[in-house]
């Protein structure tokens, strides 16, 4: 049923953001794991090394269904 892809979606990409583009974000939170979180076009995009509102740079690592990773560019 998952296949070996489990937490990807293969049938499309409908998130705003792409895996190794750069955006400029503004961190809006914080994760339980201490990765700031931003958001793109409502798109919750976790970034380590981040805090709450730093205005950064970042480029995406790994994009999920619902989320994405990425991290600080300098």
């Amino acid at each position: 049923m998952f296949g070996n892809n489990y937490g990807r979606d293969n049938r499309g990409n409908s998130a705003p953001v792409n895996e190794g583009e750069e955006y400029d974000v503004k961190i809006e939170d914080m994760g339980r794991d201490g990765d700031g979180i931003a958001k793109v076009e409502g798109f919750i995009v976790f970034v380590s090394g981040a805090k709450k509102g730093d205005e950064v740079k970042i480029r995406v690592n790994s994009v999920r269904r619902n989320f994405a990773f990425a991290e600080v560019v300098e």
